[in-house]
């Protein structure tokens, strides 16, 4: 029980703290079906891992393994997640003169947008909210800083649609 064992145990670690990982934020999400269904795998790597864990107690490499694994699987399950990239984010845009083309813009590169004249602190603003799947939202934000760089953004993650050309859309 060498060095083959503390690569084993690791493993182990990484896979199910991922999958604990991704099962966290799908039920954070919404995908209960999913999230069950990863549940159960999660508890057979779980236990698995720890019976092998806790049968090698004495050697503080086993340990030490077990948190190295651990660590590492949060990370991947967090890159594997943000890969997936699944449900939708809203943009909130903020520019600092009414300049009508921007939404005109967004539009034509397919994002719908919903704007508005506001009052800011020095005068008229043009307001947006940008609804777009996860998987543009880079591509929105890239868009974004082309048309209007100094436009002050928020992003809010989308967890309930209703109404709007979007909900047509996702049927």
């Amino acid at each position: 029980m060498g060095f083959e064992f503390v690569l084993i145990i690791i493993g182990i670690n990484i896979l199910y703290v991922s999958f604990f990982t991704l099962r966290l934020l799908m039920v954070i999400k919404g995908y209960r079906v999913m999230a069950s269904i990863l549940a159960m795998v999660e508890v057979f790597v779980y236990l698995k891992g720890l019976a092998i864990v806790l049968d090698n107690l004495d050697n503080w490499v086993n340990l030490a393994a077990y948190c190295i694994g651990w660590g590492m699987g949060v990370f991947i399950g967090s890159k594997i997640e943000e890969y997936l990239a699944l449900g939708y984010v809203t943009l909130q845009v903020v520019v600092d003169s009414v300049d009508l083309e921007v939404p005109v813009k967004l539009r034509e590169h397919g994002f719908g947008v919903t704007s508005w004249v506001a009052e800011g602190r020095d005068g008229h603003r043009l307001m947006m909210q940008v609804l777009t799947k996860r998987t543009n939202e880079k591509k929105l934000w890239k868009l974004i800083n082309e048309i209007a760089p100094k436009a002050f953004v928020i992003s809010f993650e989308a967890k309930q649609l209703k109404g709007g050309f979007w909900v047509n859309r996702l049927r």
